[in-house]
Order: C-alpha cells, then sequence, then structure tokens
C-alpha cells in the first residue's frame, strides 16, 4: 500500500495557538510541534501531545468526540497506555492525527471548541512522564565518525577507523529491559576491569561517560524477510527523541573484544519523553553532510534517489550538574554543542541497514544513531572524547570531570531552530549518577 511522504501534513509555517503558553519564543512545543507522549495523571496513564506547558489528554479528546476525520485506527490508538498501536498505523493516520489536534489548537479555533478543550489540558508540573513506548528491541549504531576517529585514534593512532566504518554502518543489539524515561537515577554499574599488568578485578566503574545520541522510533514494520528499500526507509519512522547511552569506559575496554558491548552498556540507557514526528521537523531537513574526495560511495541498497533533504539541522547541547554546583546555586554548566547533521550515515541509511537482511522491525523499536560529535573542538559528544593529554573538563566550581561522579546530573537538550519559524525542541533527557549498583 503507498503510504504518503511523512513530510505531508501542517504547513511548514504553523501558526499560533490560543494557548499562550504555546507562542513563547523558547518554548520548545509550539503549534508546530506537537510530539507525542505518556503521562500519569490523576493515577491513569494516557497518551497526550505537549503544547507549551500543558499536555493534551489525546484519549480524552477521543471520548468527547473531538477527533473526527481521523481513521479508526487511529483513534483506537490514542486511547492506550503505550505509542504502540498509534505507531503502527502509519504516515497517513499520523498526519490526520496531527492536523486534527492543530485545528483544535489553533488560534483561529472556534470559541466553542475552545470552550470544549481547555479542561482537557494538563499542566506538565501536575504530570510524570512515562516510557513512551513498550520497546522490544533497541539497536545502537556508530553514525558518527568524528566521535568514531576520536575514539579509535586513542587506540589505533595511526589508523583510527576500522575498514569497513565507510562501507556499512555499524551497530550492535542493545538492551531494551534498562531503558528508563528521563529522570530516573542511574546507579553506578559493576563489572570486571582491567588495569595494565594486574589481575582482573570486579567493582564499580570508575571511568563513568554519557553518549550524546538520538533515537528514532520505529512506526510501521516490516515482514520477517522482508528488506526496507531506502526510499521508503522514513514512512517506517513515527518520530525521534533524544538518547543518553551510559558507558562504563573501563568495563568496556576490557570486555568488548572479541563481541563488543555488553556490561558496560546495557545496565541503562535513558531517553526523553517526548516524541518528536519528522513532519514537524521538515522544514529543517538539510542536505547530507558531503562525503570526503576519496572515500567510497554507498553501496546501491544505501543510496537514496535524492539526498537533498536526507539530514536534520537539529542542535544538539550537554549540560552538566555537580553536587556542588547544586548547593553553590550555580546552573548547569554547558560542555558541549553538536548536531545531528553532522552523522555521516543518515537516518534513512540506519533503518534501511537494519532491515536490509530480512531483520523484521516492530512497532516501538527503537534505533539510537551513536554518540552525536562533530569535527571542531566543543562538539564533542562524551567526555572520553573531551580529554586532551593531561587536561580535564573544568567546572565553574573549580572542580575537574574526566569522567562522572556520584551526585552528577547530565542533561542533554536538542532543539531546531530558523528564522521566520517556531523554535521546534524536544524537551530534556536528564539523569543523575548515584552510587553502587544494589545487591
Amino acid at each position: 500500500m503507498a503510504m504518503m511522504p511523512p513530510t505531508a501534513g501542517l504547513p511548514q509555517t504553523a501558526g499560533r495557538s490560543w494557548l499562550a503558553s504555546a507562542n513563547h519564543p523558547q518554548t520548545d512545543f509550539p503549534l508546530a510541534n506537537l510530539p507525542y507522549g505518556i503521562f500519569r495523571h490523576a493515577g491513569r496513564s494516557r497518551i497526550g501531545v505537549a503544547i507549551g506547558d500543558r499536555i493534551l489528554d489525546l484519549r480524552a479528546c477521543a471520548e468527547h468526540g473531538l477527533l473526527c476525520g481521523v481513521g479508526c485506527e487511529a483513534l483506537e490508538g490514542c486511547g492506550g497506555q503505550c505509542l504502540n498501536a498509534l505507531m503502527a498505523c502509519g504516515p497517513q493516520a499520523w498526519s490526520a492525527l496531527r492536523r486534527r489536534v492543530a485545528s483544535l489548537l489553533d488560534e483561529d479555533a472556534a470559541g466553542e471548541i475552545k470552550q470544549r478543550v481547555d479542561p482537557l489540558l494538563i499542566s506538565m508540573n501536575e504530570a510524570e512522564m512515562q516510557l513512551p513506548a513498550v520497546i522490544g528491541d533497541y539497536t545502537d549504531f556508530y553514525a558518527s565518525i568524528h566521535h568514531a576517529t576520536r575514539v579509535g585514534k586513542r587506540f589505533r593512532p595511526d589508523n583510527p577507523l576500522l575498514p569497513n566504518y565507510k562501507y556499512v554502518p555499524i551497530g550492535y543489539h542493545g538492551r531494551a529491559s534498562s531503558i528508563v524515561v528521563s529522570g530516573t537515577e542511574i546507579r553506578r554499574p559493576c563489572g570486571q576491569t582491567k588495569i595494565q599488568d594486574s589481575d582482573p578485578a570486579f567493582g564499580s566503574t570508575r571511568m563513568l561517560d554519557y553518549e550524546l545520541e538520538v533515537g528514532i522510533f520505529i512506526g510501521p514494520g516490516n515482514t520477517l524477510g522482508r528488506a526496507l528499500p531506502i526510499a521508503e526507509a522514513e514512512q517506517h519512522v513515527f518520530g525521534l527523541c533524544l538518547v543518553n547511552d551510559w558507558s562504563a569506559r573501563d568495563i568496556q575496554s576490557w570486555e568488548y573484544q572479541p563481541l563488543g558491548p555488553f556490561l558496560a552498556k546495557n545496565f541503562a540507557t535513558t531517553i526523553s519523553p517526548w516524541i518528536v514526528p519528522l513532519e514537524a521537523l521538515a522544514p529543517h531537513r538539510v542536505p547530507a553532510t558531503a562525503r570526503p574526495p576519496g572515500d567510497p560511495a554507498p553501496l546501491p541498497y544505501l543510496s537514496a534517489p535524492s539526498t537533498d533533504c536526507a539530514a536534520i539541522d537539529l542542535t544538539l547541547e550537554v549540560y552538566l550538574e555537580s553536587n556542588q554546583m547544586r548547593e553553590a546555586g550555580a546552573a548547569p554548566v554547558l560542555l558541549s554543542r553538536g548536531n545531528l547533521r553532522d552523522l555521516y550515515w543518515t537516518i534513512d541509511q540506519l533503518v534501511t541497514h537494519h532491515s536490509s537482511n530480512g531483520c523484521n522491525l516492530r512497532p516501538g523499536d527503537l534505533l539510537a544513531t551513536g554518540t552525536i560529535s562533530g569535527a571542531e573542538p566543543g562538539s564533542e559528544g562524551c567526555l572520553l572524547e573531551m580529554q586532551s593529554g593531561a587536561e580535564a573538563v573544568r567546572l565553574p566550581t573549580g572542580e575537574t570531570r574526566r569522567f562522572l561522579k556520584d551526585g552528577d546530573t547530565v542533561i542533554f537538550r536538542g532543539y531546531a531552530q530558523k528564522d521566520g519559524l517556531p523554535r521546534i525542541g524536544f524537551g530534556e533527557c536528564t539523569g543523575t549518577i548515584v552510587c553502587g549498583a544494589l545487591s
């Protein structure tokens, strides 16, 4: 069945809302965004759409007959306690629902509509955000060549990239059960480590790090044995979120050969609670980053008909707040600022490659880009990359960091901005380190 392009839906210059907070220049959630999430309020978990400083209860909208014109499948999906059923509906249903929700919140909505919708808006301060979907599978990629090069130089100064990097999107299967929503405390994990010529020892990691990533939530899946052509890849993407794929570097360096990450990565992955639709990011599509002269062209199955809009101009920021900074009343400090457009492999290519062997993706599956880093200093996506020689990261309080300490809070923020258009934000993805895994 033919599906409509994922950018069809709201006009790129979506207007103002009758809800004042949605029109603030610095809000993450203007009328042009309308991301989906799962919130808990008054003892019930429901699907909501973020708008300004409120959450619109979609189940209540359906029950009050406000979602007319939305297909039966999507209408039924709005009544769930997770987004999986809505994710399975596909781009046509998502677009119809998005247009209807926008019409309810638009400043030109009839007075009678405003009166019916206003009681269904919940303050974000009164809601508890939850995981947006039942995540059956999680795959983490390694799609930033700048990250791969910096890390590779630490171990192979003369040959940082392995021979396959420029030919194949590298990835590994992560642990879905330990994915947690923003705000969840992260316990410092234990594992085996080995220092130089000493025997291996078991204990808490001393080299805990964050990894700045973007998550890709799968919508309609594919049947086992059927690969997804790259021209169809985005029709299977429900939306994007922020991801912190925490990493214990000392555990990882001892265990990762020959099969790759295991205990160093599977203890926790934090995601932001709101899933931003690709439609909302349509005005911020940009050409894919050109490959340097001499790099191989992607193999035919990874070559899109056009790469003019294959990337997204999405600013990504990392902030750190230590215990000492909190006690002093100091604001979190900006550690780095990168951009999603700097990936070597595009979202389309990651989805296509994942299914190219016939692997069946399913609604609610999560793919992550891997650490996103730029070429310039200040755009590194993890602490490991920020260390130069004997230098460590210096905080405003005079503290230094090579890796995270107990009490540190890591905050990710993401937003797309363009003159004349509202800011499209992702909210925050946060986690605070606490001591020791429970025995």
